[in-house]
């Protein structure tokens, strides 16, 4: 996929997979573009954060029935804690292991944020950003390549997104914690089909209003 350039001042950090093993899958995602891919069971995806503080919303179902996916409340409820971190399993609406993070370089990634799209960005910052399109945009699109539609579309997960949670329980969303060249690597525990948005998003500062390129990675280990 051809990358589009960012800023003059962007630093770009390609780096490496996360985790050793043979390359089988290497592309690299446009700013404010879409991606998918299928990882089989015992692959491991690293997602490269090549600028820095640059959200991949991501959703994920068992590449084999797609009425299996991703879920928030029970992989929050299973480990207990809403933040994802080293050691988190992905966990499906079925209770079922889909990934399970083996690698990250930031101290948490967010499951709680959600995606952003045209209505939320006009309800969040003006009805002047309505032809902006977001990352319910490029899921469908990208979706509609895997024989998904809106129906398929759940809550997601935000990598190198900072979504803290105060302690009187409001998200806030704030400058990230990643860098040019940050981290984290996914096992896949089944096959699974990995949908992932590069975020478009420019009216807050979760990517710094400069949205940069994503660099996709899986080997076998």
């Amino acid at each position: 996929m051809t990358v589009e350039t960012a800023a003059p001042d962007s630093p770009f950090d390609w780096s490496a997979p996360l985790v050793p093993g043979t390359v089988v899958l290497d592309d690299r995602i446009a700013p404010n573009a879409p991606w998918s891919g299928v990882v089989t069971r015992g692959q491991v995806l690293t997602i490269v954060d090549v600028g820095g503080n640059q959200s991949a919303d991501c959703l994920i179902y068992n590449a084999h029935d797609f009425a299996e996916r991703y879920s928030v409340p029970d992989t929050v409820a299973w480990q207990g804690n809403a933040y994802v971190r080293t050691g988190t399993v992905l966990r499906s609406n079925e209770g079922r292991p889909l990934m399970t993070v083996v690698a990250n370089e930031i101290d948490r990634q967010d499951t709680i944020g959600g995606a952003c799209g045209k209505e939320s960005n006009t309800l969040r910052y003006g009805h002047h950003v309505g032809y902006q399109h977001g990352c319910r945009e490029n899921f469908l699109a990208e979706g509609s390549r895997r024989g998904l539609d809106a129906r398929d579309l759940v809550s997601n997960l935000n990598w190198f997104m900072n979504v803290p949670v105060e302690a009187d329980g409001a998200l806030g969303i704030v400058d990230g914690m990643s860098a040019p060249g940050k981290r984290v690597a996914v096992r896949a525990e089944m096959d699974v089909l990995v949908l992932v948005s590069n975020c478009p998003q420019m009216n807050n500062p979760c990517n710094d209003f400069d949205p940069t390129p994503l660099r996709m990675i899986v080997v076998e280990p």
